[in-house]
């Protein structure tokens, strides 16, 4: 009778999955945890040797040079006849010199055929075939060393050092030999190992050996190493003939072609990690691999904590270090564009008085071009600060883009495709948009500089609904309705360095291309004055992207001006002038009367207020500046409403962050920026009384 097998139960065989299962998973935590431990361990021992190799390069270089120093100071005394060629007395020079050259033991002077012309001592000279570079193709300025030679006083090896010579009239000359004990090259390092396992050594280009410290013991391939690793200074594993894994650090003394080379045996590095492996491997492996998962976890939590702190932190410093940057360059070309109206008023002036055609018409005419260059510079520099004395009006944002990009189709490189997607028909924006089409042309210029080879330019402008504020790489943004434009290229990309002063006025990456350092400033500056934010997002060797966030405007469009008329001159109108500058008083009240106004000039806004308040039908408009001390321009103005509406022309070469809309709500008539020349002004004016 044949007994029935049952199969084991779905219900039995579930807990012994399920255990399965988490030990399946406990080991993978484990084996996780361990390797990155193997990792922080091999990471820490290459941070310790390339210290140890970069310290004991600094210290073969000073003792190198010291010798190379002391032989070219020896070479200038022979030129100068100060060091006999050979006799006694260059023995014995040669012997208190070598008492006076740190590390060096030896002192030679060779001829070109070998021959020993004098000594510090007896110690017979090395083989001149054995040096490197060749001393028959050495330059005069460099050294060369030679592989390591027997002392006579049986001390260790020597190693030489040999610079060429020419003793004068008669002698062909020859080289200089500086002998040093091969030990010394090591300095401290060579009695002062990390550990046991460790070795190292020196070499030449070549690969000749020129000292070492516990290589013996071991069949090292130095020579193949040092010629590996020869150009990447670094920390590597790597195997040696003896089938042993170590971990080999590298550096070069660059003026004497000497590699550095320091190792540690791999095994000896790992060996506590081994004896956690084994502690691991026991029956804790459970427990430990849980708290290891836990560990690792929380640590992993906190370390993306403290990095997202950490770039906030960042982006909150960049965006006040450039609110900082705006007041200061405002402020600065404040009182430039006060010496530039000067310059431009005046020399206007003279031109008029000069003859036509001569050569002081000629020069005051350079003059004029040179001030109106340097005012074109300060419009960009407080483009920068926001400070620029412009009314804003309501227009779309998309033709302005639209235009740019048809400016730029005609003139791209080859190689750069554009590619463009403007999503935002109709998006209106309050500002300039003068300003708005050169902060997209910068924008897009910066992309194509970018791309040398070549790539994709990409453009995009959208709608965006901001429901929480947020904080960007470069600016705070609020929460809103916004129009983004979002300008991408594929080059090189921007590194951590350059993007902590990405928009700094004259910071620029291009000086080799004429880079002003000015194009993104402006952006910046442009952006902020409209009330937007900037975000940029980039990677070296990913490109860069750079996006805009420009509130949108819900006011209908602005009407648009008819062309300017000819402005007539003035019918003697009596007008107030208020500036805290003397020069720019006498300068307005000279170019005043010139346009046939009868100008009554105030250098306190305190005493011109009083005068309005004396008089407030004696005047047809007035005219002053912003910035001055106990009263403002706007403050003026504000004051002068309350009794008067006397039409108010402010010019200011700043006024802060959103100089049109504080004047607008003041009740200024009429905004300009300085330095003002003669025919914007007799314009305004005309608009005044028109």
């Amino acid at each position: 009778m044949e007994t029935e097998v049952q199969a084991p139960s779905h219900s039995a065989l579930r807990p012994w999955l399920i255990a399965l299962g988490l030990w399946l998973a406990m080991a993978a935590v484990t084996s996780i945890a361990l390797w990155h431990l193997r990792r922080e361990a091999v990471e820490s021992q290459a941070r310790e040797l390339g210290l140890l190799s970069l310290a004991l390069t600094d210290a073969i270089d000073r003792g190198l040079r010291g010798a190379d120093e002391g032989l070219h100071a020896m070479r200038a005394d022979l030129a100068e006849r100060h060091l006999p060629v050979s006799g006694d007395d260059a023995s014995r020079s040669l012997h208190v010199r070598a008492g006076l050259m740190p590390l060096v033991q030896t002192l030679w002077l060779v001829d070109r055929q070998g021959r020993v012309m004098a000594a510090s001592d007896a110690t017979p000279a090395p083989d001149l075939s054995t040096f490197s570079p060749p001393l028959d193709k050495l330059p005069a300025d460099a050294a060369s060393l030679s592989r390591p030679f027997g002392d006579v006083h049986g001390k260790g090896a020597l190693v030489a050092m040999a610079i060429p010579f020419e003793a004068g009239a008669g002698t062909a000359g020859g080289w200089m030999l500086a002998a040093m004990p091969a030990s010394t090259l090591l300095g401290a390092f060579g009695a002062a190992l990390p550990s046991a396992d460790a070795r190292m050594w020196v070499v030449r280009a070549d690969g000749a050996r020129l000292a070492g410290t516990n290589v013996q013991a071991h069949r090292l391939d130095e020579a193949g190493v040092a010629t590996r690793l020869a150009n990447r200074p670094s920390v590597e594993v790597r195997k040696f003939r003896d089938g042993s894994e170590n971990m080999v650090g590298l550096h070069t003394v660059p003026h004497y072609d000497v590699k550095v080379v320091v190792s540690r045996d791999l095994a000896s590095v790992l060996m506590a990690w081994r004896q956690m492996v084994e502690v691991a491997g026991t029956g804790l492996a459970l427990l430990l691999a849980i708290m290891a998962a836990a560990v690792y976890f929380v640590q992993l939590a906190d370390r993306r904590r403290t990095e997202a702190q950490r770039a906030l932190q960042a982006q909150v410093s960049r965006a006040g270090k450039l609110e900082s940057l705006g007041t200061l360059a405002g402020g600065v070309a404040h009182d430039f564009n006060n010496v530039l109206a000067g310059i431009i008023g005046f020399g206007e002036m003279a031109q008029d008085a000069a003859p036509a055609g001569s050569a002081q018409a000629r020069h005051l005419e350079k003059v004029l071009q040179a001030a109106m260059r340097g005012k074109a510079l300060v419009e960009r520099i407080l483009a920068f600060s926001r400070g620029g004395a412009r009314m804003s009006t309501v227009f779309e944002l998309e033709p302005v883009v639209e235009e740019v990009l048809t400016l730029l189709s005609a003139s791209l490189r080859s190689g750069i495709v554009l590619e463009r997607a403007l999503e935002a028909q109709g998006a209106r924006l309050r500002g300039d948009p003068t300003q708005a089409f050169e902060a997209v042309m910068n924008l897009c210029t910066n992309a194509m500089q970018a791309m040398p080879d070549g790539g994709m330019l990409s453009v995009h402008l959208a709608r965006l609904q901001m429901a929480e504020p947020r904080v960007l790489s470069h600016t705070r943004l609020a929460a809103g309705d916004y129009v983004t434009l979002a300008v991408s290229d594929q080059g090189g990309g921007i590194t951590p360095e350059v993007m902590d002063h990405l928009f700094e006025p004259f910071f620029t990456t291009r000086a080799a291309q004429s880079g002003s350092g000015l194009g993104l400033a402006v952006v910046f500056g442009v952006v902020a004055e409209f009330g937007g934010a900037i975000d940029v997002k980039s990677s070296p060797g990913q490109g860069a992207r750079f996006t805009l966030y420009l509130p949108e405007c819900r006011e209908g469009l602005a009407a648009v001006e008819s062309g300017a008329e000819q402005a007539p001159a003035g019918a003697g109108q009596r007008l107030l002038v208020v500036d805290d500058e003397p020069e720019l008083v006498a300068l307005a009240e000279e170019m005043l009367k010139g346009l046939g106004y009868a100008p009554v000039c105030y250098t306190d806004a305190t005493a011109a207020l009083q005068a309005l308040n004396d008089d407030p039908h004696g005047f047809a408009a007035v005219i002053t500046d912003e910035v001055m001390p106990h009263l403002s321009g706007t403050q003026l103005t504000e004051a002068l409403r309350q009794h008067s509406d006397l039409p108010v022309l402010m010019v200011s070469g700043y006024g802060g962050p959103l100089l049109a809309q504080r004047a607008a709500t003041a009740g200024v008539t009429r905004l300009l920026s300085k330095p003002l020349q003669r025919a914007d002004l007799s314009r305004a004016l005309a608009e005044l009384f028109r």
